[in-house]
C-alpha cells in the first residue's frame, strides 16, 4: 500500500502557509512532535521529577535510530550532538602514533573538519580530500589519501553545501583494506534516504534530530560498531557513560561495554520526547517509502529549475544526490531573502540557494520555489 503524502503533509501545520523547503536546516515541527514537547511539559508539572520515564524516553530513543540505521542497540549512544559524538570519539582515538593521520572529505560540514583539526595538538595531522574537476569527489581521490599513515577517514553521505552524494560504501572498502577507520556524518541524510552503517560498511556514525529525522536540536546520536567499542575508551565521558550509572563511583571511571561509552552527562530531556516522536513519524511511513518520494520530487524539481534556465551545483544521476536541490546564484543570501519574502522558505550556502525536500513536499512548493526563482531572475548565475 502506497503511503498517504496528503495526510502525511497535514501533519505539518506551517505547510498551510509556507512552501517550506528548508529541512537541511532544521525539520518542520509536525503535530506528534508539537504533542510530545507538550507531554513533557504536563509531566513536568505533574510529576516533577520522574528519572525513570526520562531514561525511558532515551532507550526509547536509542532503540529508534538502532532500527533506521539497521544496528543494535548496544551499538548507539544518544549524544547532545553531532559534534558531541565526533569529540567522544576523537578523544579515544590515539593519534600520537605512526597512524595518525585523520582524512577529510572537502564536502564535510565544518564540524567534520575542526574536530579533527583540534587534534593537531594530540599530533594528528590532517588531510583533505579535494573536489573533481566536476565538483564531486571520486574515489580515485580518496585512494591517494589514505595510505599506512591514515587512522581514520571522515566522510559525509550528502554535501551540505551542494547536495552532492558520495560513495560511502567505496571509501569504506578502500579504508578497510588499509586498516583504516570510517567515521560516516550522515546529519544531511538520515530520515530522509535509508542509511544502513552495515550494507555501507562504516565503523561509526553521527547525526542529529533536528533535520530529516522531524525531532528537536540538542539532541543527536553515535553509531560504534560492537567489534570497535571495546578499544575505543573516550576521555570525554560522564556519568552517563559508565558501565552502572547507579555506581555514582567518584574514584574510577567504569565506561560502559556499549556504545553508551561515548555518552556524557544528564541525558537532554525534553529533547527526547520530541526525538522519540520525529523518529516515530519516519518509522510510521517507512524510509524507503520517503527516500522514493524525496526522490521523485527533487527530480521534477531538478528538470523545472533547468527548463527555467537556474544553473544548478546539485547532479541530476539519483545515486549522485541527496534530499537537497541547490541553485547558482550571484548572491544567495539576497535571494534566499526574496524567496522568504514570498512565503518560499529556503536556506543558501556557498553561493547556492539550497532547497531541500521532504516526504511532506508536494508539487505545490516546487511550483512556488521556480516562481519565486524566476521573479528575480537578477540574483541567478
Amino acid at each position: 500500500m502506497s503511503a498517504d503524502w496528503a495526510a502525511f503533509r497535514a501533519l505539518f501545520p506551517t505547510l498551510r502557509h509556507k512552501a517550506y523547503l528548508a529541512s537541511g536546516s532544521y525539520g518542520l515541527l509536525g503535530a506528534p512532535v508539537e504533542a510530545a514537547i507538550r507531554r513533557y511539559m504536563e509531566d513536568r508539572l505533574e510529576k516533577g521529577a520522574d528519572w525513570g520515564g526520562w531514561v525511558a524516553r532515551a532507550e526509547a530513543v536509542r532503540d529508534g535510530m538502532a532500527a533506521l540505521l539497521n544496528a543494535g542497540a548496544d551499538e548507539i549512544a544518544v549524544t547532545a550532538s553531532a559534534s558531541a559524538g565526533i569529540n567522544a570519539l576523537a578523544s579515544a582515538l590515539d593519534v600520537s602514533g605512526a597512524r595518525n593521520k585523520v582524512v577529510v572529505s572537502n564536502f564535510e560540514f565544518p564540524t567534520g573538519a575542526q574536530i579533527w583539526h583540534a587534534q593537531e595538538r594530540r599530533g594528528a595531522v590532517v588531510e583533505h580530500v579535494p573536489e573533481g574537476p566536476d565538483g564531486g569527489i571520486p574515489l580515485a581521490h580518496f585512494e591517494r589519501a589514505i595510505d599506512e599513515r591514515t587512522k581514520l577517514v571522515q566522510v559525509t553521505h550528502v554535501c551540505y553545501r551542494n547536495g552532492q552524494r558520495l560513495d560511502v560504501a567505496g571509501v569504506a572498502r578502500i579504508a578497510h583494506e588499509r586498516g583504516v577507520l570510517v567515521l560516516l556524518d550522515c546529519f544531511q541524510s538520515v530520515g530522509a534516504l535509508e542509511v544502513d552503517v552495515k550494507a555501507l560498511g562504516v565503523d561509526f556514525a553521527v547525526g542529529g534530530m533536528l533535520k530529516y529525522l522531524l525531532g528537536t536540536a540538542g539532541i543527536g546520536f553515535l553509531y560504534a560498531d560492537r567489534r570497535r567499542i571495546a578499544e575505543m575508551v573516550p576521555t570525554v565521558g560522564g556519568w552517563f557513560a559508565q558501565a552502572d550509572t547507579n555506581a555514582m563511583d567518584i574514584f574510577a571511571n567504569d565506561p560502559s561495554p556499549t556504545a553508551a561509552r561515548f555518552q556524557a552527562g544528564t541525558p537532554p530531556v525534553m529533547n527526547c520526547y520530541a526525538a522519540e516522536a520525529g523518529v516515530g513519524l519516519i518509522q510510521a511511513v517507512g524510509v524507503a517509502a520517503i527516500e522514493a518520494r524525496i526522490r521523485d520530487l527533487t527530480g521534477e524539481a531538478m528538470d523545472r529549475l533547468a527548463e527555467a534556465g537556474c544553473k544548478l551545483a546539485t547532479p541530476r544521476e539519483d545515486a549522485r544526490r541527496g534530499p537537497q536541490v541547490a541553485i547558482r546564484s550571484t548572491d544567495a543570501a539576497a535571494l534566499t531573502e526574496r524567496l522568504a519574502e514570498r512565503g518560499v522558505i529556503a536556506s543558501w550556502r556557498d553561493g547556492n540557494v539550497r532547497a531541500m525536500f521532504h516526504a511532506y513536499n508536494d508539487v505545490s512548493d516546487i511550483g512556488a520555489l521556480v516562481e519565486g526563482l524566476t521573479a528575480h531572475r537578477e540574483l541567478l548565475a
